[in-house]
């Protein structure tokens, strides 16, 4: 009976304390209302790349530049539009396989992430991409060259970068450009690929259009990723002895493949041409073998260097000790525009998402691009540029709107 007695006496004391607090709150909501406002809930956005296995460096490279974006979203505020809600990366790995990147999909969506960015590697970005399609999931391709990775008609897929397709026809029109400007003096070509999805549809691709362009293909070498050992193709390219060497691989077998070509003594007789060469325009390359990796050119992913946003992204890349490599500008440039899609969808929704990025306007980037505009999942605003290892620094050196320094053609 006490107890009941009791229990009532502080059920009556409650109550009216209880009115004293809901007066104090009601006051202070007037006087501070963001402070008493529930926080909005995070977006979560998937970042998957393969950050073990053979493509780990490049898969690191490109999970460092989605979070250094998402570093400054969240500190400037987050998404206004869902009120200030700041962006939770969960994080995935797809070791450097397509099937563990498909999986990963699949545990990002039950993870319940609006958007999925990567993977980096064409091989992989076929599996998830696919993956991503079954949960109608936005997925947003980093990199990913091949171009069947868009033209699958998958709804749910979008590429910010330009596929080989468009880096082949930009490459070799800037290479006819730049032979004539010096007196045409390449005219043969050894092609040297890696033998995935990648490299085997740049090869196709180069041996196709070469000859209409007055380049004879007299040798296309393939080689597995990873390859341990260049010594028969540096041969092979000794015997060859072209004008033009045109490789197309992953960085550490291109890292390989110009150090063995140095320390055999192979050289072109007129310049190593990449085309999305895994290493030719990498500064961690250039630094640490320059006599290897002095002159080489490449047509690649590469940022505009004369843009102030540029400027100020390489200076924090430098700062926190990391490569200035395109992983990480593409990276950082996607996770800016899939925060321009949130913003604009006005919910964490899926579909609303796929909506925004389908009617992206997007220019707010580091890029040498127009603005973003993508039709059938590939944005029409991207392109190339041309770099060249100078001094054991890369530069650019087409188109000239965007160049650092002029190219070195032939080598000396």
């Amino acid at each position: 009976m006490s107890k009941t007695v009791k229990s009532s006496a502080n059920q009556s004391g409650l109550s009216r304390r209880g009115l004293l607090a809901g007066a104090s709150v009601a006051a202070m909501s007037v006087a501070m209302p963001g402070v008493l406002r529930a926080q909005a809930q995070p977006v979560k956005i998937g970042v998957l790349h393969p950050v073990t296995g053979p493509l780990a460096y490049e898969g690191e490279q490109s999970r460092r530049g989605a979070l250094l974006a998402i570093e400054e979203i969240n500190a400037a505020g987050g998404i206004k539009s869902l009120g200030g809600a700041k962006i939770e990366a969960i994080l995935a790995d797809a070791q450097s396989k397509p099937e563990v990147g498909a999986a990963e999909v699949d545990r990002l969506a039950e993870a319940g992430v609006v958007a999925v960015q990567g993977p980096y590697a064409s091989g992989i970005a076929l599996a998830t991409t696919q993956a991503a399609a079954k949960h109608n999931l936005p997925h947003l391709v980093d990199v990913g060259v091949v171009d069947a990775i868009v033209t699958r008609g998958l709804p749910t897929t979008f590429r910010f970068a330009p596929g080989f397709g468009k880096v082949t026809s930009f490459a070799l029109d800037a290479l006819q450009k730049i032979n004539q400007a010096a007196g045409s003096p390449a005219k043969t070509v050894v092609i040297v690929h890696e033998d995935g999805a990648f490299g085997s549809g740049m090869a196709k691709l180069l041996n196709e259009r070469l000859p209409g362009l007055g380049f004879q293909v007299i040798q296309t070498l393939s080689h597995p990723t990873p390859q341990r050992d260049f010594t028969n193709i540096a041969l092979q390219i000794r015997q060859a002895n072209p004008d033009l060497i045109i490789p197309s691989n992953y960085k550490n077998d291109f890292i390989l493949m110009s150090r063995t070509l140095q320390q055999q003594r192979v050289k072109p007789k007129v310049a190593t041409y990449a085309l999305l060469g895994g290493a030719a325009s990498n500064i961690g390359f250039a630094k640490q073998y320059p006599e290897a990796a002095e002159y080489i050119m490449d047509c690649n992913h590469w940022y505009n260097p004369t843009k102030p946003l540029s400027q100020a992204f390489a200076k924090k890349v430098a700062e926190k000790g990391w490569d200035l490599t395109y992983e990480v500008m593409l990276n950082y440039s996607c996770m800016r525009l899939l925060a321009d899609a949130l913003e604009r969808a006005g919910a964490p929704d899926r579909a609303k998402v796929l909506e925004a990025l389908a009617s992206s306007t997007y220019s707010d980037h580091i890029m040498p691009y127009g603005p973003t505009k993508f039709e059938k999942g590939q944005n029409i605003g991207a392109q190339p540029a041309n770099t060249q290892i100078l001094k054991s620094n890369v530069e650019v050196i087409y188109p000239q709107e965007f160049a650092s320094a002029k190219a070195v053609y032939p080598r000396p």
